[in-house]
């Protein structure tokens, strides 16, 4: 795991986005303490494409949320640049979420009533530099699909509409719980394409989360969790598209 760390930094060449030391959470269900992570030690990039690969159960949402602001560690550290969230009050963790992550989950959450362009919007008026809902539409590869209401677009194009809002406001890092989760394979893969042409083309630092272990050879680097700890960290020396995936 060592060397993989140590390629990675030589390889990418990148700042450091954010450093997890020695983070644990521990959940109280009742009379019983669960642990969802058990001492994760981290770095990621700036602008690498990450998968984080597990079975349910193995910590990687818990991560994700803790990335995400969503949630706090129970022990350890997290910084994102300079920033300590682990010391941030909810004030500074709402601006944080607000300004510098976009989220991506299984379900699209959608506003019904509201067209592509619309949806989109809702996210560009409360940001301080966002691109053009229309910018975001393309850049998903939806320009023909922006007055469509959601019940007129397919599953993979809701998602890539959901993609667009989340990088609308422009963000340091795109987080994607199972983006592909509720779709089939061929669907999946024009969601893929969406991620990796955001990733390369605006420099988002961007990590997946997956139990399909298909996605994972499209990444910079596999972060694979078990039980709440980082098993094994690997280097893809070598990319493979999104529409060449073994799914």
């Amino acid at each position: 795991m060592v060397e993989a760390q140590v390629k990675t930094d030589q390889e990418l060449n990148k700042d450091v986005v954010f450093h997890v030391s020695d983070v644990t959470k521990t959940y109280q269900m009742g009379e019983v303490a669960v642990q969802a992570l058990r001492g994760v030690d981290l770095d990621l990039y700036r602008g690498e494409f990450a998968v984080f690969l597990g079975i349910s159960g193995s910590g990687k949402s818990t991560l994700l949320n803790i990335l995400g602001g969503l949630d706090t560690p129970t022990t350890g550290q997290v910084l994102y640049g300079k920033q300590d969230l682990t010391r941030a009050d909810e004030h500074a963790l709402t601006e944080y979420r607000r300004y510098h992550v976009g989220f991506v989950f299984q379900f699209y959450n959608l506003i019904p009533s509201l067209t592509a362009r619309e949806n989109v919007a809702v996210v560009t008026e409360i940001s301080k530099s966002p691109m053009s809902p229309e910018e975001a539409l393309a850049l998903v590869g939806l320009e023909n699909r922006m007055d469509h209401f959601p019940a007129q677009l397919s599953g993979g194009e809701q998602q890539r509409v959901a993609i667009a809002r989340a990088i609308a406001k422009n963000p340091d890092v795109l987080l994607c719980d199972e983006p592909t989760g509720a779709l089939d394979s061929q669907t999946g893969i024009m969601v893929l394409e969406a991620l990796k042409r955001v990733n390369e083309t605006l420099g988002t630092t961007t990590a997946v989360i997956t139990h399909n272990a298909g996605i994972a050879q499209m990444a910079n680097r596999v972060i694979h969790l078990t039980d709440g700890l980082i098993s094994d960290i690997h280097v893809n020396d070598q990319r493979i598209a999104p529409n060449q995936l073994s799914w």
